[in-house]
C-alpha cells in the first residue's frame, strides 16, 4: 500500500479548522500532518520561518491554504513556498472568491481550489482527485509520455455537480448566502422566504446546509408561539 499523504491544514477560524482536520482523518489514503492556525505557523511548520532549516520541518506532502489568515495573505504563503523549492502541492480551502486572487493563486501553482461553504463530499472529491494526479505521475518514474501527463491533470478536474447536495442550486445557495451575510440580525427560513421568494421547506435546507457546513450558526428563536423555530447568522472570520 502507497504511504498516506502527509497534510497540513492552515485555517485560522477554529471550528472550521477542527472539521477541515478531521475530514482529512475521513479520508483514506491521508493523514493529518497538523493544523497552523497562522501564517507564521504554516512556514514554521513548514521550515520556512527565518532561522529555521528545513532539515527540522515536518514532513509535508500537501497544505491546504486558507487565504485569508490574521497575520499574512495566503498568496504570500503560496510565493514563500513555492520560492523555496520545498516539494509540496497546495490546495486553496477559502472563502475568497475575487478573480484576481484566484488567478494569482493558479498561477502561482495551486492544485486546486475549494471555495466555502462546502460539503464533505466536495471535500473528498478534490483530495480524492489530487491522490489520482499524484497517483499518475508517479506510474511513470523518472520520465514519463505526453498521454501519462493528460491523464494526470485531468484528474484534477472535479465536477462541479459533486460540490452540492443533490436538488441545489448554487445560484440559490448564493443568493441566501449574500442575505445572511448581508442581516444585520438573525433570520428565519420564513424571513428567507420572504425575502427571496422561495419555499420554507427550501429555505430551510439551504439554511440547515450552511449550518453543517459550519458557514452559518443555527440557534433557537425564543418567544415564538407554536413549533420551535431556528435562526441563523453568518459565522463571520
Amino acid at each position: 500500500m502507497a504511504d498516506p499523504i502527509r497534510v497540513l491544514v492552515v485555517e485560522d477560524e477554529s471550528v472550521a479548522a477542527a472539521a477541515h482536520a478531521e475530514y482529512v482523518r475521513r479520508i483514506e489514503g491521508f493523514q493529518l500532518a497538523g493544523v497552523a492556525r497562522t501564517g507564521s505557523e504554516a512556514l514554521a511548520f513548514l521550515g520556512l520561518s527565518p532561522g529555521r532549516q528545513q532539515e527540522s520541518a515536518v514532513a509535508v506532502d500537501l497544505v491546504l491554504l486558507d487565504m485569508n489568515l490574521p497575520d499574512l495573505h495566503g498568496l504570500d504563503i503560496l510565493r514563500r513556498i513555492r520560492g523555496s523549492g520545498l516539494p509540496v502541492e497546495i490546495i486553496a480551502v477559502t472563502a475568497v472568491r475575487e478573480l484576481p486572487i484566484v488567478r494569482k493563486a493558479i498561477s502561482s501553482g495551486i492544485a486546486q481550489y475549494l471555495i466555502k461553504p462546502f460539503t464533505f463530499a466536495a471535500f473528498s472529491d478534490k483530495l480524492h482527485h489530487y491522490r489520482q494526479f499524484r497517483d499518475s505521475l508517479a506510474q511513470h518514474g523518472s520520465a514519463t509520455t505526453q498521454e501519462a501527463v493528460d491523464r494526470a491533470f485531468a484528474a484534477l478536474r472535479t465536477p462541479a455537480a459533486a460540490t452540492l447536495p443533490k436538488g441545489f442550486s448554487e445560484e440559490t445557495l448564493q443568493s441566501v448566502i449574500t442575505l445572511l451575510k448581508s442581516s444585520p440580525s438573525p433570520i428565519s427560513a420564513v424571513e428567507v422566504t420572504e425575502q427571496l421568494g422561495m419555499s420554507r421547506v427550501t429555505a430551510r435546507r439551504y439554511l440547515e446546509h450552511l449550518a453543517e457546513q459550519n458557514a452559518a450558526v443555527r440557534s433557537p428563536r425564543y418567544g415564538t408561539r407554536g413549533r420551535p423555530e431556528f435562526e441563523y447568522t453568518w459565522r463571520r472570520a
